[in-house]
């Protein structure tokens, strides 16, 4: 368990603590890194609720991810719940609602959070595929949070396009307010590019609905052979269909084959970039930075970002918390080996990592700049997209 602490959150400081304890060198870091944002607006866009299914939540857990009998899962499963700082597990779910919450309070102006859903894998039959579900997150756990904290949270269900049910669940959340719907393919197990999909896309574009979806491989899950669902040119049939899709991560991480030169792998960010620049999906495709300053994407991805000033209006934030609470995966000493912080605002982040990794995680993407300039990403991808958010 000390190992799990380790490598996952061991912090030493509660966010309200920065009140009166944060130094006057992370604070002029903080100011700056604020200096071009409205705090009211802002938007995180992927933060994912989990939790062990305690406090009536409807939230479930795959067993091989809480028993030793399978190590990896199990250890990956620690490591989640140390990152996401919970303590008591006999209601685990409740207190990482409030712990996030608590972190969001503490940032200025805090704006708000998109809490996501997750649903199962489902086969291509509508059933759920138990081995391969490894957590389930209900809306209706999503919506209750929402409506407890409406100050700092905002929904984004999720609905898989196999399930029996999947047009009747769209039509009852679309009633309710849903704005946002997400996919993780890889780990779910859908293919954006089935046909059969084309009603669930209708659906989408009826009611102005969102695809927050993942690109790339997947990491933070266990996958196998689903990994080419994460492939970015599979969206092009729900985008043709008029869909507004947002792109986590950008694609990253891994490759996927180009289909349109098949036998050929390459890297999916540039895929996703082909995507961003054919110019019959600029008003429907936009990507979240979310898990991009991840020490395994580094530099070339969020590098590439900033020089694409044409692309910035496309691009929204987005955490992925618990991740940034993670210390294995998000380690500043590797942003500065490529030159992209310098050592001192290392020292300032890993101080504000320590009293809210909510925070650190907006504060390393302002602070980040191409190596030996100041250019950095701009404040409005920060805020409140003013086409997906209105």
């Amino acid at each position: 368990m000390c190992l799990i602490d380790l490598v996952s959150g061991a912090f030493r400081h509660q966010p309200q603590e920065m009140n009166t304890k944060l130094s006057d060198g992370a604070r002029r870091l903080l100011d700056h890194a604020f200096a071009d944002v409205d705090p009211g607006r802002l938007r995180d866009y992927h933060v994912h609720i989990v939790g062990l299914g305690t406090d009536n939540s409807g939230m479930s857990v795959n067993p091989k991810m809480l028993s030793w009998l399978y190590p990896l899962h199990r250890f990956r499963a620690e490591v989640y719940i140390s990152g996401a700082h919970i303590t008591d597990r006999d209601h685990s779910d409740r207190q990482y609602a409030e712990r996030l919450v608590n972190l969001i309070g503490n940032i200025e102006g805090h704006g708000k959070a998109h809490i996501l859903a997750f649903d199962h894998h489902y086969n291509r039959d509508g059933t759920i595929n138990p081995n391969k579900s490894n957590f389930y997150v209900p809306n209706e756990w999503v919506f209750k949070l929402t409506e407890q904290y409406p100050d700092v949270f905002a929904p984004t269900i999720s609905v898989h396009p196999h399930r029996p049910d999947a047009l009747q669940e769209l039509e009852k959340w679309a009633k309710r307010g849903a704005r946002f719907v997400k996919w993780l393919p890889n780990a779910q197990g859908m293919n954006a590019a089935d046909e059969r999909n084309d009603d669930y896309y209708r659906l989408l574009k009826k009611h102005d609905i969102t695809l927050l979806t993942h690109v790339g491989e997947e990491a933070a899950v266990a996958t196998a052979e689903d990994q080419a669902f994460g492939n970015p040119l599979l969206f092009r049939r729900p985008l043709e269909t008029g869909v507004k899709v947002v792109m986590a991560h950008c694609g990253s991480l891994g490759k996927n084959e180009d289909l349109d030169n098949p036998g050929t792998k390459v890297k999916s960010f540039d895929l996703f970039m082909r995507m961003m620049d054919d110019r019959r999906y600029q008003d429907v495709l936009f990507g979240d930075l979310s898990a991009m300053t991840q020490f395994n994407r580094l530099p070339g991805p969020f590098s590439e970002l900033i020089k694409r000033k044409d692309l910035h209006h496309r691009l929204l934030d987005g955490s992925d918390y618990p991740l940034p609470a993670i210390n294995i995966v998000i380690q500043t000493r590797a942003l500065v080996r490529h030159g992209l912080i310098t050592r001192e605002e290392r020292k300032h982040l890993n101080e504000i990592y320590d009293y809210n990794p909510l925070l650190f995680d907006y504060a390393v993407k302002r602070t980040i700049h191409l190596p030996n300039t100041r250019e950095r990403l701009p404040g409005n991808i920060f805020q409140a997209h003013p086409v997906l958010d209105s």
